[in-house]
This record gives structure tokens, sequence and C-alpha cells, in this order.
């Protein structure tokens, strides 16, 4: 028994039952997306730095006009003004997902992860315009992630697409997807999908600050399915979050998830978008290096490498250019952490920023290594080569690993030489 021998049922349409999850700031990127629509799949790409994004990959200059716009504020800590354009929003997020879109090759799709946490100094009107905007642009799915906002659905109830595109939610409980459905009940507008993230996942999880540990993805997961079961309704449940092994998929599915969502094996894949030299950081981790702390400005614990060089920041905020996680009013606690810490330096001492990070600057540029809890079993999947160094497999290896193997086998891909 393997994972080719189910389906993924969405709507009409019929998928391999592997998605590929929505890592933030251009680490699923096109290419890696494009990778799992090709091969039946579902491939995520993300929303998070939209404009970042969007000047990095289709060379506009959204993030230097909004800097040069908002020059004033750079040393001040009153954020308020700092405000993005939402018509440059909109066309950012366009670009990049029709850039994406208009790629497409085979008969699966492309979804588009929404971190909603994202509140960009104007929450409500900033995701609104993104998720309209992607509409717009063709998007297949959204998902729902990180934040997860009730009222959503209202701010895009009146858009054409609204029962035609695919929308999903990530929770990481049943009370959680209980609040949800409330409001989608009252709209007539239930999820396609429900995306079950265990505490073993990559980046923000969805647990307290100690939650975390007392829980297990086999555990909600269950519960999610008796819940659904319970109220009667059949909404396909698609478990993420330490599932590292085609083996691991199957279990889940003959549990009767209904497909399963991956990202840590493909971080170090050729098409992800973290430089080679982070990837290889990536494979050489050991489990003691493997971190769950409170450094994210959302209040959310966060897992990464504790090597990451963005846990060793004590920069100035960046929020002129950047500032996608300004809460509304343009407050972020990285802004206070580094003005507390430059107010009680002495002088001629250097800056020292404890608890907190400037997370937009970070991801920016791949300096927060976030990652699954499995990250450190990843040297298991590729061979070493003569150098030292690790091979970078293919995405198509890593998808076809999980459609083919069995026995929690892993096959690595064809050695190269160097």
């Amino acid at each position: 028994m393997n994972v080719d021998n189910f389906r993924l049922q969405l709507g009409g349409k019929e998928y391999v039952p592997i998605i590929i999850g929505g890592m933030g700031v251009n680490i699923s990127t096109t290419e890696l997306a494009l990778a799992a629509e090709k091969l039946g799949g579902i491939g995520h790409i993300s929303d998070a730095l939209i404009t970042y994004v969007c000047d990095r990959i289709l060379n506009t200059n959204f993030v230097s006009r909004k800097r040069k716009k908002y020059a004033q504020y750079s040393g001040n800590p009153d954020k308020s003004e700092v405000l993005f354009d939402l018509e440059e929003v909109a066309e950012a997020q366009k670009k990049y997902i029709e850039h994406t879109i208009s790629q497409k090759t085979g008969k699966g799709a492309i979804f588009l992860n929404c971190m909603e946490k994202l509140t960009m100094n104007s929450g409500i009107e900033t995701l609104r315009v993104r998720l309209r905007a992607a509409m717009d642009a063709g998007i297949d799915g959204l998902t729902l992630a990180a934040g997860l906002n009730l009222r959503t659905l209202d701010l895009i109830q009146d858009h054409p697409r609204f029962r035609d595109v695919k929308i999903g939610i990530i929770i990481s409980s049943v009370r959680a997807l209980a609040i949800f459905l409330k409001r989608a009940v009252r709209l007539e507008r239930l999820p396609d999908y429900i995306i079950v993230e265990g505490p073993l996942a990559g980046g923000h999880l969805g647990f307290g600050p100690e939650d975390w540990k007392t829980f297990d993805l086999k555990t909600i997961f269950t519960e999610v399915i008796s819940f659904l079961k319970k109220e009667q309704l059949n909404i396909p449940v698609i478990p993420a979050g330490g599932i590292f092994t085609g083996t691991d998929a199957v279990d889940y599915l003959q549990m009767g998830a209904a497909g399963v969502q991956v990202a840590t094996r493909f971080t170090i894949s050729k098409e992800a978008g973290l430089p080679s030299e982070v990837k290889q950081h990536y494979l050489n981790a050991r489990e003691e290096d493997i971190v769950v702390n409170m450094a994210s400005t959302t209040g959310y614990p966060m897992r990464m490498l504790i090597q990451s060089p963005t846990l060793r920041y004590a920069i100035r905020p960046n929020c002129e250019g950047l500032g996608y996680l300004l809460e509304n009013g343009g407050k972020c606690t990285y802004i206070d952490a580094y003005y507390n810490a430059l107010a009680e330096r002495n002088p001629g001492a250097p800056i020292v920023v404890k608890e907190k990070t400037c997370l937009c600057t970070g991801m920016a540029n791949y300096d927060c290594w976030t990652c699954g809890h499995t990250t450190y079993r990843l040297k298991e999947t590729t061979n070493r080569l003569a150098n030292g160094k690790w091979q970078l497999p293919k995405a198509e290896d890593i998808f076809h690993d999980y459609q083919f193997s069995s026995d929690h086998s892993i096959r690595l891909p064809e050695p190269e030489t160097i």
C-alpha cells in the first residue's frame, strides 16, 4: 500500500493526495508549487511579504517606493502613519499569482497560503485586498493560515469567485474549527478542506507558548474527524506536521485523511527558495538544534534552527520598506524591544535586543531558518557528496518518494558528480 492508491477529491476534481505546504517569503517558490501541480498534486505559494517577493522575482520596486515615501519615520518608534498602498498590494498580488498560474502544465492545482496574521498596519483592509486580488488573478485555492480570522469569509462573500475558488483553513484544535464553522454556516459557505496542523510543524504554531508540548497530530486529527462525523459534515481533512515518509502519509489516509500536507522535506529541494548554503544548515541540523521560541512578534510560538541569524539581530526596525507585521496603529513588539535596548545600553556598548526579533527583515534576508521538527532527519533523504556537502534533490524526486514508497523506506536521489 502506498500513497498512489489514494486520491484527493476536491469538488469535481481529483488529485494525487500530496500537498506541499506554503512556506512563506518565497521558500515555496513558483517553481516548487509548479512541480507539485505538474505531478497531479497541489502546490502552495505564499503571499507573505508580497510586495518584497514581487520585487525579487519580477523586478518591480514596491519596497523602495514605500521606503522613500516614509523615510522620515526611520528612527522614530511611532509607525502609526507607515501604511501600505492598497492598490500596490493588489498589483503585486496579481502579478505574482498570474506569473505562477500562467505556467501550469499539469492536472494539479496551485493554492495560496494566506497568513492572516500579517496585519500590515491595517489588518482587515490589507487582508481583503490580498484575498480578492488573488481570486482576480485566478488562484485555484486559498488556504487561510496563521491567525485565523473569523470574519475572513465576509471580506470576499460578494466576489464572483466566492463559491468557485477552493477555500481551506488551517486549524490546530476542534475548538478553533467549531468557532470558524459557525460563521461559515451563516454564510452558507463551508470550507472545501481543513488542514489539521500538529505541534511538529515548522514556523508559527497554532498553540500556546507551552501548549504545543502537550498535543500530538494524530489525537487532534481523530478529534476533528469525529467532530465532523457528529456534525454530519463531509469536509476533506488533511493532516500536516511531522509526516516524513510515504508510509506516515498512508497511515493517515487509512485513518480517513483526504490527503496530507508536507513541507519539511521540500525545504532542501532545488526548487525551494532558501539559498543553497542555508539548505546545507538544514541538512546538517541535529535534533537539539531545532527549537521553539517566542521570538516572533506575532505572539505565536515559532520553530526554527537555533543557528538562525535573526536570533542575534539588533537592527533598527525596517518598517518603512517592510512593516508587514505592524499591528493596527503601527505597534510591534520588536520596535518596543529595540528602543528599550537602545535606551538601556551603556555608551559605546553594542545593542542587545532580548526576546524578540525583526521578523520582517529576517524573513526577507533568509536569516530566519524556520523548520519542522523532523528537519534533523533530512540527511536520511539524500547523498553526501565528495566535498562533504549534501546533494540537493529535485522536488519531483521527493514527491515521487512520498507517492510510491512503502515500509517507511526513503529512496535517495540518483547521485550527482561534482
